[in-house]
């Protein structure tokens, strides 16, 4: 079974998906005035909840589920087309994260937080060797699971082939570039592309990208965890974007 726990992801589920949930469950006689709440958008969602001890959610979730857990279908992902309808309606340049190789599903958790905070239009996914949407990711996105749109292919290199005949350019992120982040120009219709947590880019992605980056890096450390480059690597776009 496909339980969400957590009181912000499942909430952001009810908001945002309510006829995902299959049966809710909350903690009996534990008062906590966010549990009330998620009860609150239960009841105007006609979900019915189902009152469980502490110990009969800890054997139903492997994790922190703060008095809540959510049993749900799975969560809809697009196919490649999807990005293709997505630059067709943008009246904004489009930005795109596109993640190779991402398989700890707290980092993509994160990812997917700050790539709702920057307003990215999709996350790109390669269909294999990729941890999905699963209960710790969605956990870990903070509700960002259920709001930013998730775009599963089968080959990540042509899609990324695809996205620049149709004017978008690519950026990957890489320890060893010439260039700083903060000397490219990160205004127009763009895909920032972020390898795996130990290996980076494979070589076939890498061979797609237009530019690539690097962030200064002033300690003794040689790199970020990939979800913290992603989140500065999306807001040094969303600065450029701003008007003025």
């Amino acid at each position: 079974m496909n339980w969400i726990y957590g009181i912000h992801a499942v909430q952001s589920l009810l908001k945002s998906a309510p006829e995902r949930v299959l049966q809710l469950r909350l903690q009996r006689n534990r008062s906590d005035a966010r549990l009330q709440k998620v009860q609150r958008l239960a009841e105007q969602q006609q979900i019915a909840v189902q009152w469980a001890t502490a110990e009969e959610l800890n054997q139903l979730v492997d994790g922190r589920h703060q008095g809540v857990a959510a049993e749900c279908a799975e969560g809809e992902t697009h196919d490649e087309s999807y990005l293709f309808e997505l630059l067709t309606g943008s009246e904004q340049p489009p930005l795109f994260l596109v993640l190779d190789g991402i398989t700890d599903p707290h980092n993509l958790g994160a990812c997917l937080r700050s790539a709702d905070g920057a307003g990215v239009a999709a996350v790109i996914i390669p269909r294999d060797n990729s941890v999905g949407i699963t209960p710790v990711v969605a956990k870990v996105a903070c509700g960002a699971a259920e709001t930013v749109p998730l775009v599963v292919v089968t080959n990540l290199a042509r899609t990324l082939d695809k996205l620049r005949a149709r004017g978008v350019w690519t950026v990957g992120a890489a320890g060893e570039a010439e260039s700083s982040l903060y000397q490219l120009d990160l205004t127009g219709p763009l895909a920032i592309l972020l390898g795996a947590e130990e290996r980076g880019m494979r070589r076939l992605t890498r061979e797609q990208c237009d530019y690539t980056a690097k962030l200064p890096m002033a300690g003794s450390v040689s790199s970020l965890n990939v979800s913290v480059a992603t989140g500065i690597f999306l807001y040094e776009a969303v600065r450029q974007r701003q008007p003025g």
